[in-house]
């Protein structure tokens, strides 16, 4: 059973600078390169597979780096942004779209699964590419900005909408003048009553986290939700844990998603410590995901029954608030199917 750090400041740190920079610097900054990842984590090179990079390109920020442990191929932050092998093999039952989410596209960009929720494809950018991730393949060239006119009219036109979601990619990876001006315009349609951003960037890069983004959050008369998205314990550092604090002392609902990865917290342990420094930063666990099946991303894997048991031990382990529910995202479906 893998060890958990207790303290990632206390570990060898793989590379980010003593005082935290600029996100939008932070950003830039990002590892692209496999072999430039390896080298930083003093790994050899052959782990990286350049087929599976060149489909889907690594991009890794240094503060997402320095949790992991040098050495460790095994690493369970390495293994969510190291494209390998496995990502090439073909698998009967994983697709391009497996939330089939193009059918329900009201508007370039602009998705409506559900009653009452709007979600909108604010941009293709992310702060981080997360290998399992259900939307390598999305159509990104029909989102952002230049889209937003008439998702907003189709928004201002549905009354049964009362919550929209930002999402992406990552919404925060845009300015905050310009996510301002968003918000603003959502706050202009009278029947919209609350502002969902779902983001990895506060775990990812926890500067990002400033003044400006906390002031359009919190600023107009939606009640603001943010959902971060954390997947083992050692995501939660102290600058993270400080971030997330922020958003909870601003007044923010902050919600945890998790996905279920084999090899990554696929055990008791990590997914219990997980909740709770989440609950101890201010942050409910929310949900812990069944794997969407998007091509390239088998390997990580679990069968249901895997997640069952965990919330088995979760349960018997953490208060009822601190334990997520287990769900399932099917199509078609009128919600998230609840495995646990």
């Amino acid at each position: 059973m893998r060890a958990i750090v207790t303290n990632r400041n206390d570990s060898v740190r793989a590379g980010s600078p003593a005082s935290p920079p600029d996100w939008k610097v932070a950003m830039q900054a990002a590892i692209r390169d496999p072999g430039e990842l390896l080298r930083r984590l003093q790994l050899p090179p052959d782990l990286a597979c350049s087929t599976a990079a060149k489909t889907f390109p690594v991009f890794a920020p240094l503060e997402y780096i320095a949790r992991i442990v040098p050495g460790d191929r095994t690493d369970p932050l390495l293994l969510q942004v190291l494209p390998l092998p496995a990502e090439t093999q073909s698998t009967e039952g994983f697709s391009a779209d497996p939330l089939a989410e193009q059918d329900y596209t009201l508007a370039p960009g602009l998705l409506k699964k559900y009653a009452g929720r709007a979600l909108l494809v604010t941009t293709g950018a992310c702060a981080i590419h997360c290998r399992y991730c259900f939307r390598r393949e999305f159509p990104y060239q029909q989102s952002g900005p230049p889209a937003w006119d008439e998702s907003l009219a189709r928004i201002a036109a549905d009354s049964t909408i009362e919550e929209v979601l930002l999402s992406g990619g990552d919404p925060l990876t845009l300015t905050d003048p310009v996510l301002a001006r968003l918000v603003q315009r959502l706050a202009e349609i009278p029947h919209v009553r609350r502002l969902r951003v779902h983001t990895r960037l506060p775990i990812v890069i926890p500067q990002r986290v400033n003044a400006e983004f906390l002031g359009w959050l919190t600023g107009s008369r939606l009640t603001p939700i943010v959902v971060v998205h954390a997947n083992h314990p050692q995501e939660i550092d102290d600058p993270t844990a400080a971030a997330l604090k922020r958003l909870r002392q601003a007044g923010v609902m902050l919600l945890n998603q998790t996905v279920l990865l084999r090899g990554v917290n696929d055990q008791a342990e990590p997914l219990i410590e997980l909740s709770r420094r989440l609950i101890d930063a201010g942050t409910t666990p929310y949900y812990l995901h069944q794997l969407d099946r998007v091509r390239g991303t088998a390997h990580f894997e679990t069968p249901p029954e895997v997640g069952q048991q965990l919330i088995a031990a979760m349960r018997a382990a953490l208060p009822g608030y601190a334990t997520p529910r287990f769900v399932q995202e099917l199509p078609g479906e009128p919600n998230k199917t609840v495995l646990a």
